[in-house]
């Protein structure tokens, strides 16, 4: 997607989705793990300037900075894959300005753009190694990451993201925040090495799908949970973790490998820059 079509999409954006209640995501504590996890997954010759910059990316990744993310663009975080039909979903075309032709502009910045912002940003932090522009890329690099941890959050890709929809309102507070508050210290998130990825938007479309897939175990475990124990108290997470928790560290873990597999293939398409050490 250009950038002048993308400019326009995140100005517009902003206002469209004020009809939709807020997006739901992972927590602070999941986006900083996975995105520290991240540039453990890179080849040698860009460790250094990832590593050298690890907490600067590790805060970026879920702050509001006004120099680097627009208020507007936090509403793309996410895609209802289901208001376009049954799984796998096939109605919706993964080129942007096909999709735009079949369902308009507004259709699809009211039900999300999470695949192709990952696709913009990913071009956008070639440009800026390709430039070397290392304050750009740093901080291209922490949206990416942003956009990337999202995609793997099945209540991202639904119009039941807060759980409301089966009558299991915050279930996606419960899952994505309060089971890695409670338990990150006690599960091991492992993340592969960095691969390359031929085509960032498809890619991204193809991480949707599998979060999606996950989207009715983890709400199964939830109502079993909470029947279980009567509410949602500390038993209740305990429960919960043991039904779910192996799709949370599933989904984290390959969050931190695509999070790492993004940045490479940004470096990739610049033609392999020589990054600094800081």
């Amino acid at each position: 997607m250009r950038r002048t079509a993308q400019g326009a999409l995140a100005v517009s954006v902003g206002i469209l989705v004020l009809s939709l209640a807020s997006s739901y995501g992972w927590g602070d504590n999941a986006d900083r793990l996975v995105t520290n996890k991240a540039v453990d997954t890179l080849p040698d010759e860009m460790l250094p300037f990832f590593q050298a910059n690890r907490q600067f990316l590790v805060q970026h990744v879920t702050q509001d900075d006004p120099s680097a993310k627009a208020a507007a663009e936090h509403r793309t975080d996410f895609i209802r894959l289901d208001h376009y039909g049954p799984f796998p979903f096939a109605t919706l075309p993964r080129d942007y300005n096909a999709a735009l032709a079949k369902y308009n502009r507004r259709n699809l910045e009211l039900y999300g753009l999470l695949p192709w912002e990952i696709g913009f940003y990913s071009k956008k932090l070639t440009d800026a190694f390709r430039d070397h522009n290392w304050t750009e890329a740093k901080v291209t690099a922490a949206i990416l990451a942003h956009y990337v941890n999202a995609a793997h959050d099945p209540f991202n890709t639904t119009l039941n993201y807060d759980g409301k929809l089966s009558l299991q309102g915050g279930a996606n507070e419960r899952f994505a925040t309060g089971l890695v508050d409670r338990y990150q210290l006690f599960f091991f998130v492992k993340a592969d090495e960095a691969v390359y990825i031929h085509d960032p938007t498809d890619h991204a479309f193809d991480t949707c799908l599998t979060a999606h897939s996950w989207l009715e175990n983890v709400l199964l475990a939830d109502r079993r949970a909470h029947d279980s124990t009567g509410g949602y108290k500390e038993d209740y997470y305990d429960r919960f973790y043991s039904l779910a928790g192996a799709v949370l560290v599933r989904q984290l873990s390959d969050a931190a490998t695509d999070v790492g597999s993004y940045w490479m293939t940004s470096w990739i398409n610049a033609g392999r820059p020589q990054l600094p050490s800081q």
